[in-house]
């Protein structure tokens, strides 16, 4: 027969643990982990995959942060001196792109460049201080050797880059060339558009340079490309030329458009109820032209060897066609008056056509010629 024992507990073991009262659901329960508790369980949903909102927004953060340290990389800091209609209007698009802009004028365009986001100097000492990249010369062509003497080279960069935009190009590669340190670059160009042609968009207009010198270190070359990269990204017709070549072909193309546009403007020409398109393209050429000052126009004459011999031409072709006029005028009115009976039966000779030839001596082409 089985017996059992009975033991009782021993006084010395320990007693079980007593936990004080739980809190009544009135009363606010805090609990507070410890700091290594926390980060552990912290590291624990890591490894497991769990993605916190400011996770999230790393990401996005980084490529934000990317795109604006490509964009500082990538930006100029750009100095115009002459900062009138011209100057705005190349800083408006030179700020949408990123560039750093500063300015400097005679006259005081202080609040115009503040509402552009560009910084105003008035004294051109301060702007030099500032060691702008690039200095972009935006004035007349008359008062360029005079804006080149006034300024205090010693303040920039020892490398500094020299644009400038005026609508000759040789007279200006002399002055950079006679003026300049040598250890300055200079990129000669022509933006062939201005604030009323480009107003729209730049896409498709010429845009003419030439680096008459230009530095062989990586830098100052990539310097040079991304200035003309704002033109390129505009969507500019970009063409490379000498200064030679641009004063050759501006005289025979700028010179005698804005001479004809004159010329128009002087004559008075009005619109009309019955205007016709050819007529209309008058118009548009005398309203282009208006807008420009005559010391642009004598810019372009007297600081273009090219543009006296365009001049000659014209005045040739005006009295060549006068001669055309009033000869064939002049056949007309014998013909009235004395009929065919002077002529002797003898076959009518045709009228000559007469072209000019590039020295200016006219070129007899008979109209009966096959």
């Amino acid at each position: 027969m089985l017996s059992f024992t009975c033991t009782k507990p021993s006084k010395t073991s320990n007693p079980l643990p007593r936990f004080p009262p739980l809190p009544s659901f009135s009363q606010s329960l805090s609990l507070s982990l410890p700091v290594s508790l926390s980060t552990r369980k912290r590291k624990v949903s890591r490894s497991l995959g769990i993605i916190r909102a400011i996770d999230a927004a790393q990401p996005y953060d980084y490529e934000s942060q990317l795109r604006s340290q490509h964009i500082q990389s990538e930006s100029l800091k750009i100095a115009i001196i002459g900062f009138g209609n011209f100057g705005q209007f190349l800083a408006k698009t030179f700020v949408r792109h990123g560039h750093t802009l500063l300015a400097h004028s005679r006259s005081d365009y202080s609040t115009i460049a503040s509402d552009l986001g560009v910084r105003f100097f008035h004294d051109l000492h301060d702007l030099c201080e500032q060691h702008p990249e690039v200095v972009l010369l935006s004035t007349s062509i008359l008062s360029t050797e005079r804006v080149l003497k006034a300024i205090p080279f010693q303040r920039l960069k020892r490398n500094t880059l020299f644009v400038d935009v005026l609508s000759v190009k040789e007279f200006p590669r002399d002055l950079l060339m006679k003026y300049l340190p040598n250890e300055f670059d200079i990129l000669c160009t022509h933006p062939m558009f201005g604030p009323e042609s480009g107003k729209g968009s730049w896409a498709g207009l010429s845009f003419v340079c030439d680096r008459v010198r230009i530095g062989n270190e990586e830098g100052r070359v990539s310097r040079c490309n991304r200035f003309l990269d704002i033109f390129a990204k505009e969507g500019c017709r970009m063409v490379e030329m000498s200064c030679a070549e641009h004063d050759k072909y501006a005289a025979g193309s700028q010179f005698v458009t804005h001479t004809m546009g004159r010329v128009l403007e002087k004559f008075g020409l009005e619109s009309s109820p019955i205007n016709t398109k050819g007529y209309e393209t008058l118009l548009d050429l005398v309203e282009n032209t208006a807008g420009d000052s005559f010391e642009l126009y004598y810019g372009l004459f007297m600081y273009n060897k090219n543009s006296m011999e365009q001049l000659e031409r014209l005045d040739m072709a005006f009295e060549a066609i006068k001669r055309d006029l009033f000869g064939q005028l002049h056949r007309v009115y014998r013909k009235q008056l004395f009929g065919s009976a002077e002529l002797g039966g003898a076959v009518e000779e045709r009228p000559v056509v007469q072209k000019l030839l590039h020295n200016g001596t006219p070129d007899k082409i008979s109209e009966n010629a096959p």
